[in-house]
Formats: C-alpha cells, sequence, structure tokens
C-alpha cells in the first residue's frame, strides 16, 4: 500500500467517522424512495414468481404488511444509494492505495458487484418460480393452499442474497489463486472436500428444504469448476483433473 500522509490516528479515525456517516445520511436519503417503491417493487416480485393458484396472498398481523415494506423498502434503499456509498468508502481508501493497487480494487469490486447481481437475477428467474410452481403442484380440489406474504417475501430475500453471495466463489477461487494462498493444483485435489462445503453453505444460505439447497448448490459447483479453469490459466499451470 502507498505511504499514508502525516497524520495522526486520530486523524485517520475522524475521516472513517466522517466517512460513516456520509454513508449513512446518503443511505437515509434514499430510504424514502426506497419505501415508496416497496409496493411496486413487491408486485412486480409476486407477478414474477408466483404462480396464478397461490394468489392472492394473506396476512395474518396487522402490520405485517408494513412491515413487509420497510424491509423491502431498505433493501431497495440500499441499491438506490450503492453508488454514492461505494464513492464514499472509496475515497476513504483511495490515498492509502497505489495506482496499480487502486485499478486491481476496481476491477475486484466491479466483479464482485456484477456476480452478486448475476446470482441475484437468476435466482429471481429461474430458481424461485420454479420453486413456488412446485409448491403450487400440491394444490387440489381438498388442498388450497394460502400463502403469508412475510413468508414469500422472507424466503425471496434469503434465496436472492444467499444466490448473490455464492456467486463470489468464483472470484474467491482466483483471489486465492492470485494471491498464492492455495494453488489450483490443490484445489483440484481438494474438490471433493470444496464440493462438500458448498452444499453446507446452500444449506445455511436457502431455506429449509432440499430443492432450494441444490438449486443454489449445481451453479456453485459449476462456477467453482470455471473459476479452477480460469485459475490454472493465472497461475500459468496446466488444466488437467
Amino acid at each position: 500500500m502507498a505511504e499514508l500522509p502525516e497524520n495522526t490516528f486520530i486523524e485517520h479515525l475522524e475521516a472513517l467517522r466522517w466517512c460513516l456517516i456520509r454513508c449513512l445520511i446518503g443511505y437515509a436519503v434514499a430510504f424514502l424512495p426506497g419505501y415508496l417503491l416497496a409496493p411496486r417493487a413487491l408486485s412486480l416480485l409476486l407477478g414474477l414468481c408466483l404462480q396464478p393458484e397461490l394468489l392472492p396472498l394473506s396476512y395474518f398481523s396487522p402490520l405485517e404488511v408494513f412491515i413487509a415494506y420497510l424491509k423491502l423498502g431498505g433493501i431497495l434503499a440500499f441499491f438506490l444509494s450503492y453508488p454514492w456509498l461505494a464513492w464514499q468508502v472509496w475515497s476513504f481508501l483511495l490515498p492509502a492505495l497505489y495506482p496499480s493497487e487502486r485499478r486491481n480494487l476496481k476491477l475486484w469490486l466491479g466483479l464482485a458487484t456484477l456476480l452478486f447481481l448475476a446470482g441475484a437475477v437468476f435466482c429471481l428467474v429461474t430458481v424461485l418460480p420454479l420453486l413456488l410452481k412446485f409448491s403450487a403442484g400440491f394444490a387440489g380440489q381438498d388442498l388450497r393452499p394460502v400463502l403469508g406474504l412475510a413468508n414469500v417475501l422472507n424466503m425471496a430475500i434469503i434465496l436472492l442474497f444467499g444466490f448473490g453471495m455464492m456467486f463470489q466463489v468464483p472470484l474467491a477461487v482466483l483471489l486465492a489463486i492470485r494471491f498464492r494462498l492455495i494453488s489450483s493444483e490443490t484445489l483440484r485435489r481438494s474438490r471433493p472436500y470444496v464440493i462438500i462445503g458448498i452444499l453446507i453453505l446452500a444449506a445455511i444460505l436457502t431455506p429449509p428444504d432440499v430443492i432450494s439447497q441444490l438449486m443454489l448448490a449445481l451453479p456453485t459447483w459449476l462456477l467453482f469448476e470455471i473459476a479452477l479453469i480460469l485459475g490454472c490459466r493465472v497461475q500459468g499451470a496446466g488444466c488437467r483433473g
């Protein structure tokens, strides 16, 4: 890292404090439009994912819808304020980085953001509709589904976040190989343990059902294999096995 200016430790803490304050202010400003957009976002989410036989949803407490809007509004506020938040953090770190480190950090942060969005979109357009379609298949003349708004929204949030995080696996693999924390050959030999680890993480990051866990674990394993091939090229090793 670049040599820091002659600032005291207290001055660095003060800069960090103001960075966090500006981040909180930006998020707070974005919360109101996020909350106002929450009903439309919820309608879009349900329209993409829910089968007609699962509608309409129900709510079982007086404040359930309001709390759902607050929760969804908070998530939307984060995405609306993300450029501001990223810029504040970047401005805080910038003086301590060499030009080459700045370029690398931009690249890795950009890839991490794109991979998270790719995972969330993949979940939204494939996994959630398939999972809810599977649930709708149990409905019949003597069995009518009554789904609660909070349950469906919580499941969607958990899955979207889980897929976004698990899609970071290729980046984590490439970073580990790039900085020589582990070799591609060691990763190839450890493939069974990696798969077990992916299955455990999928079980943690998804609701307790086998379908969503497998739907998260399989793409993550494929991404790991792709990252392993790319990692071989980064390391300059062969890609056998």
